[in-house]
């Protein structure tokens, strides 16, 4: 069901976003409208800051209160569709959840059924009252083909748990990924190799995230991201990673990986550049298999969290998903 709608959203400025311009706050915090909208919208005065219309370059101060009226040219209502999960836990207050490579994790652009947020909502329909309509008991997710563990809440008080946890960073999240290239090693007496580089929008293509400069990060455009990265085994022209994220920007291993210069195997957006070229130097079988990956090869094997009610620590791991586990069979073989 769709019905036209308009959005108001209300920002408080936070003391680190103090002195940037309100259009560039806005981009930052609705990635979806494009940033020239934006400054169209505040041309119109549909922007107020502390109740009062702004120009686009209008510095906000920490504690403003942005209101922006956003219009939508329809609304998706969240609806139920019973699909196959595979569940690794549950209980009453939460489960952990496999999602396969393909799954968006909730609706978007185009995309309103099919998700996992729909398939939560068939199965729970009290989720409705959990948290965000589209993100139904989510505390964290995965981009649509990445596979691998995420953890759901089955009622408010466990969701406002989770989500401290997350923030305080108790949360534990390793990937397994497969990336061009040789990654360099760690300094000497180092376990992990970190990539500490500021995530935003990419300046021209909104739908991409990317590492910015620290300007970017001062004035509010981008935001700390940092992720480790260890060796696990290396192959001829490909390399076997772990990544554990220290924080939890959009596609940030995917971002820090290619920044690196090692993007991950078949990815779309960030690795295709370096797949072109590095294709035509890899076996035909090799090549096969690559193209055989439904989606990039980075999967959630590891996560980790205390139970919102007990207390006990809870650890969780999966298995890779078949089509990675085949190309890095034939890797070894070919080794």
């Amino acid at each position: 069901m769709a019905e036209k709608a308009s959005s108001q959203r209300q920002l408080k400025v936070p003391k680190e976003e103090a002195g940037v311009r309100v259009d560039i706050f806005l981009a930052t915090h609705h990635p979806q409208v494009s940033r020239s909208a934006l400054q169209h919208l505040i041309k119109e005065g549909k922007v107020t800051v502390q109740g009062k219309t702004v120009k686009p370059h209008h510095k906000l101060q920490a504690g403003d209160l942005v209101v922006c009226e956003i219009p939508q040219a329809e609304t998706i209502r969240l609806q139920p569709e019973a699909l196959p999960l595979d569940i690794r836990y549950e209980d009453d207050d939460l489960m952990v959840i496999n999602k396969p490579q393909g799954m968006a994790v909730h609706p978007g652009a185009g995309r309103a059924l099919g998700t996992l947020a729909n398939a939560l909502l068939a199965r729970y329909p009290e989720l409705s009252q959990t948290g965000e309509e589209f993100r139904p008991g989510i505390i964290h997710r995965l981009d649509k083909d990445t596979s691998g563990l995420l953890v759901v809440a089955r009622n408010e008080a466990a969701r406002l748990a989770l989500i401290e946890q997350m923030r305080a960073r108790k949360i534990e999240r390793r990937y397994q990924a497969l990336v061009w290239g040789s990654v360099p090693d760690p300094e000497l007496g180092q376990q992990f190799l970190r990539i500490d580089a500021p995530i935003g929008r990419h300046p021209t293509r909104r739908t991409r995230m990317a590492v910015l400069r620290q300007s970017d990060l001062e004035r509010g455009a981008a935001r700390p991201a940092a992720t480790r990265v260890a060796i696990k085994e290396r192959f001829l022209k490909f390399t076997l990673v772990e990544a554990i994220l220290e924080t939890g920007r959009t596609h940030q291993i995917r971002v820090h990986l290619a920044y690196l210069g090692h993007p991950v195997v078949g990815d779309p957006v960030y690795g295709a550049r370096k797949a072109k070229a590095n294709l035509r130097s890899v076996s035909q079988e090799i090549r096969q298999s690559i193209g055989d990956l439904p989606g990039q090869a980075l999967h959630a094997y590891f996560l980790a969290f205390e139970h919102p009610k007990t207390g006990e620590k809870l650890h969780f791991e999966s298995e890779l998903p078949a089509s990675m586990a085949r190309l890095l069979s034939k890797l070894r073989a070919n080794s």
